[in-house]
């Protein structure tokens, strides 16, 4: 059976990394991103082609692959003027590897249904790391036929792919797991902040987290730059922000509270309004630390 041809939209810092990862797997590639230049040197260092507008792309594409920002981009991509929907045909499969909301992946889906062109939305964790080394975990929602069809794909841009269930379903379990991922982070600055006053030697603080109790996956990816203070972005702040208040507006609407996600999302906005928007979310550090500060 033939492999089948994929357009891969969005070629940031994750999206660039998986993009390669398909190439290199020998896919037909087909890309297209809002900054054409960004495209057309990916293209040139990978040797696929590259499309003027989603439609194109679309158009010679028998899956189509997205990451972007958010749900706006997501949807303009899609459904707005040359979009997806204006090149794609019936069969097409659409795969959502943004983080949305998961009602307008509900409605997207609806939509694209009504063109013959199924969807699945399939959010990622990992950050750049697991982009890079095709070592993702893939929360995919959808229906089984969708997803077996995927597998292939899936199998070159992650080591884990875990059928969350219906369609919007990825996304419900990606923003409630980014908003632990947060808050885990925001205890990790916090106990550095008091380990420094308590005149704590920080490496072996390291090393002991290091395989124990509180090690986790963000001790593993931040507590080094938050010693430093260099947060050179694998998932940038004002993206988690985003992501936080997607898991916030579920929790909303069952009237849960998420009081931890919240306070979290405090400290997020201050660091961002410090600057810090487009750096790693370690950064959430530096709001901590100026709290520290002024409370001296």
């Amino acid at each position: 059976m033939a492999r089948e041809r994929i357009g891969f939209i969005g070629l940031g810092i994750m999206g660039s990394r998986m993009a390669a990862n398909l190439a290199t797997a020998g896919y037909e590639l087909t890309v297209w991103n809002r900054t054409a230049a960004t495209a057309e040197a990916f293209a040139a260092e990978h040797g696929v082609s590259v499309a003027a507008t989603p439609a194109e792309l679309a158009a010679a594409s028998d899956v189509v692959i997205k990451i972007v920002v958010n749900g706006e981009q997501v949807e303009q991509i899609l459904v707005g003027d040359d979009g997806v929907i204006a090149g794609g045909r019936e069969g097409m499969l659409c795969i959502d590897m943004s983080t949305i909301s998961p009602q307008m992946a509900r409605s997207l889906g609806e939509r694209l249904g009504e063109h013959g062109i199924a969807f699945i939305d399939a959010p990622v964790t990992g950050s750049s790391p697991g982009a890079e080394a095709g070592t993702l975990t893939i929360m995919a929602g959808g229906s089984e036929a969708d997803l077996e069809r995927a597998a292939p794909i899936f199998e070159v841009l992650g080591s884990k792919t875990v059928h969350c269930g219906a369609l919007g379903q990825g996304q419900t379990i990606k923003v409630i797991t980014n908003a632990i991922a947060a808050s885990n982070a925001a205890v990790l600055a916090q106990a550095l902040i008091v380990a420094r006053g308590a005149g704590v030697d920080l490496t072996a603080l390291s090393e002991v987290i290091d395989g124990g109790a509180a090690d986790s996956r963000m001790a593993q990816l931040k507590l080094q730059p938050m010693i430093e203070r260099q947060y050179e972005p694998l998932f940038r702040l004002d993206h988690m922000i985003k992501d936080v208040d997607l898991a916030l507006e579920l929790a909303a609407a069952d009237q849960t509270p998420f009081e931890y996600a919240s306070r979290t999302r405090e400290l997020m906005a201050e660091a961002s309004s410090e600057g810090f928007g487009e750096v790693d979310f370690a950064a959430l550090f530096e709001a901590l630390q100026a709290r520290a500060d002024a409370a001296q």
